[in-house]
């Protein structure tokens, strides 16, 4: 017979990890921003920040509001538990208790499988909205999060799901807006330069893979969004 799905207390007890991770997740409640909010929310942040967008496409629906069970909202709950990122090369680990909005979350970073760097951030805005963009309408569901003291890059990351209305189709998508941190340990700031690049777009082309399997097999399952997804 099949396992059976992993219970709330198992799923709880899997996403804040062993005691080590739980002490180092607590301690990002007193820890600040890196960086200064306002530079980004101006909308012209200064120099030195690079701007990252990607985009993948899901499976599409029928045009109009998003359908119960589909691609919009099964995406929206492998978001929200943070499926899409690959655990091999980013691991999150944080309290499902708490809601989305305001949630500290606790990334293990791993380069090349070999170095492993703990890095704060904490959910900043959660949002859904229609908007008109390009002369077509879309429903956006989003959320943002923003790194703490201690990461090795400052900045924030938005990951939505988008769905336009006139024809049906559905994309994963993400925004960044970041640079480097001050990193004060030299091997740790050898490394993170020689291997940045290599292990970001790793992550990168790992979400959009993740995002669009993960949604083509819940909808070839007929998982609901309460169903543990693929991988937990």
């Amino acid at each position: 017979m099949p396992d059976s799905p992993p219970s709330e207390p198992e799923l709880t007890e899997h996403r804040l990890g062993p005691p080590a991770i739980r002490r180092r997740l607590a301690s990002l409640s007193t820890k600040p921003l890196n960086f200064d909010l306002a530079e980004l929310e101006s909308g012209q942040p200064g120099g030195g920040w690079k701007v990252t967008d990607l985009c993948q496409a899901l499976p599409a629906e029928r045009p109009g509001d998003p359908e119960r069970g589909g691609s919009f909202e099964i995406a929206q709950a492998l978001m929200r538990s943070y499926e899409f990122a690959d655990p091999k090369i980013v691991r999150a680990y944080y309290d499902p208790r708490h809601p989305l909005k305001g949630r500290d979350m606790l990334l293990e970073l791993k380069a090349l499988r070999l170095v492993h760097v703990f890095a704060g951030v904490r959910v900043g805005d959660v949002y859904e909205h229609t908007r008109r963009f390009r002369d077509r309408e879309v429903r956006v569901w989003g959320w943002n999060y923003r790194t703490l003291k201690g990461h090795i890059e400052m900045g924030q990351m938005d990951w939505e799901v988008w769905k336009w209305l006139d024809t049906g189709e559905v994309e994963f998508r993400m925004h960044s807006v970041s640079r480097d941190a001050r990193i004060t340990n030299p091997v740790l700031w050898v490394g993170y330069r020689l291997l940045r690049g290599y292990e970001r777009g790793a992550f990168l082309d790992g979400t959009k893979r993740r995002m669009r399997e993960f949604v083509e097999v819940a909808l070839t399952a007929g998982m609901t969004t309460d169903t543990p997804a693929p991988g937990s």
